[in-house]
């Protein structure tokens, strides 16, 4: 079902995925905890994605790089001189935005300017432009005048124009500055001195650590094209205008892959079969392949040294937008670090006995933003019978049991009856040696029930007189579905098992 960000963020928040840093002290803007859910489904979604693209191949291996390298990594890399959005100040709210995420709606009538009406600052904004110029473009109709909606992005405001577009912020006419440059890395000190011979930076990107330390990996691992370098790791962007909760922040994790590959490869076909890894993979941990789709990058939108690059796309409460980015970057990186650091970083191809850069194709993608995904895929709503038999509305999260944060919980029927209350310890503690799992002995059972069905925990189990009476089986209740069946405390443990979790 469709949901919206505000609900998103308030489930996360009631429920300890997320909260915002510094909650305490009014939050920190494009900052972000995860809670003890949030902690927990953040590491499935990492140890699921290490399993699949690392443990279970044999040409990719782990690195755990640094936070803080050497600057001139950076200087090599081109970030120093080249990572920058374009940035433009309200100079009355002292708010800033980025200047492509900026349009505005210039009005005609009969041919003739009479004005600037708007300035639009959102990530689906040119369709709210489009919009409300067809809106404006009714009323001037209505009016009997022939009416014309010049939408335009501000980096391509005519210097006059700045004078005459109203702030987003204010609708002063103006007061925005025209775009600049803005460097996105966050600088730093290293040792005890303050000057520019101390300046380093907190990583904006993952994959340089990767390259600095290719030949490392190459020298002690005895790996042989193809094959890649995987690693997971915290990367900081100052960003102009962090937005849409975890979507875009400032300290955010990434997934990411250099797939080194020979210049002899054919890398369309390497590129594909990455794009179809990474799709496969999404759908393992829960998001409907309906709502994946690809944007594949005009060439003349590639950077320079780009041959392709396709972006896996998801349906997020904010719109269709970026999930993946899977690039083939040629030999860019390694030829940058290479002239930098004279370190000769060249691979030897025993088949052809010759000497070359690799090229390269990087599957990248945030942790934060698959974790926005999950939730967004997982919500879900419908009505159930209360302990009243009264219908109710219920909402659940239908977490692939892979990446659940707990994958069962244990109830007894009455916490009041030491032996049910003793067995369901017993129970809990066995299934605790496999899974992280929760102990529950408060309130009715439906609402111990609703509890888990909110958080996203896939199969409850509640110990019962039959039980202990019985021949010791329990009910096995499914989150999805609420059917409940009776089991043997291994089939339910074989049950758990098969559904992936």
């Amino acid at each position: 079902m469709a949901v919206d960000m505000a609900t998103i963020e308030g489930l996360c928040k009631r429920r300890g995925f997320i909260f915002r840093s510094s909650e305490i002290y009014g939050g920190f803007n494009g900052f972000f905890d995860y809670g003890p859910l949030g902690a927990e489904l953040k590491n499935n979604i990492k140890q699921a994605w290490w399993k699949d693209f690392v443990h279970k191949r044999d040409d990719v291996v782990g690195l755990d790089a640094s936070i803080i390298m050497h600057p001139n990594v950076w200087r090599a890399s081109g970030h120093v001189d080249g990572f920058s959005d374009p940035m433009v100040d309200c100079k009355e709210s002292k708010l800033r935005f980025r200047a492509d995420q900026l349009f505005f709606a210039e009005v005609k009538v009969d041919g003739e300017t009479i004005g600037y009406v708007s300035v639009l600052e959102d990530e689906n904004m040119q369709r709210d432009a489009e919009e409300k110029a067809a809106e404006l473009k009714r009323k001037l109709a209505k009016q009997g005048s022939l009416g014309e909606i010049v939408l335009k992005n501000y980096m391509d405001a005519k210097p006059f124009e700045y004078e005459l577009i109203p702030s987003p912020a204010t609708g002063k006419a103006g007061s925005l500055t025209p775009p600049r440059d803005f460097n996105l890395m966050f600088q730093t000190y290293v040792g005890a001195l303050r000057d520019e011979t101390a300046i380093a930076y907190l990583r904006p990107e993952t994959a340089q650590g990767i390259f600095a330390d290719f030949k490392n990996i190459v020298d002690t691992s005895r790996v042989k094209l193809p094959f890649g370098i995987a690693q997971i790791g915290k990367a900081f962007r100052n960003e102009i205008t962090p937005r849409n909760f975890i979507f875009r922040s400032r300290e955010f994790e990434q997934m990411e892959i250099e797939y080194f590959i020979s210049p002899y490869d054919d890398w369309k076909a390497l590129h594909r079969q990455w794009i179809d890894a990474c799709k496969a993979w999404f759908v393992s941990i829960g998001l409907p392949a309906k709502d994946l789709a690809e944007d594949v990058h005009p060439q003349e939108k590639l950077a320079h040294y780009a041959k392709a690059c396709t972006d896996i796309t998801f349906h997020f409460p904010h719109g269709l937008q970026e999930l993946q980015g899977i690039a083939v970057r040629g030999n860019f990186d390694l030829t940058q670090h290479q002239n930098a650091s004279k370190t000769n970083l060249e691979y030897f191809d025993e088949a052809r006995k010759e000497k070359y850069l690799p090229h390269v194709i990087e599957p990248s993608l945030g942790v934060d933003r698959t974790f926005l995904a999950v939730m967004t895929a997982a919500y879900s709503e419908d009505e159930v019978p209360n302990d009243k038999g009264q219908a109710e509305k219920r909402t659940f999260l239908k977490f692939s049991p892979r990446i659940a944060p707990f994958k069962a919980a244990v109830f007894p029927l009455v916490k009041n009856k030491p032996e049910l209350f003793n067995r369901a310890r017993e129970v809990y503690a066995k299934l605790q040696n496999r899974w992280n799992v929760f102990f529950d002995a408060t309130g009715a059972i439906g609402r111990r029930y609703r509890r888990q069905d909110e958080i996203g925990t896939p199969f409850c189990i509640t110990i019962d007189f039959e039980t202990i009476e019985g021949n010791g089986s329990v009910t096995l209740r499914d989150r999805d579905t609420t059917k409940q069946v009776r089991l043997s405390v291994d089939e339910v443990i074989k049950h758990i098992e098969e559904a992936g979790a």
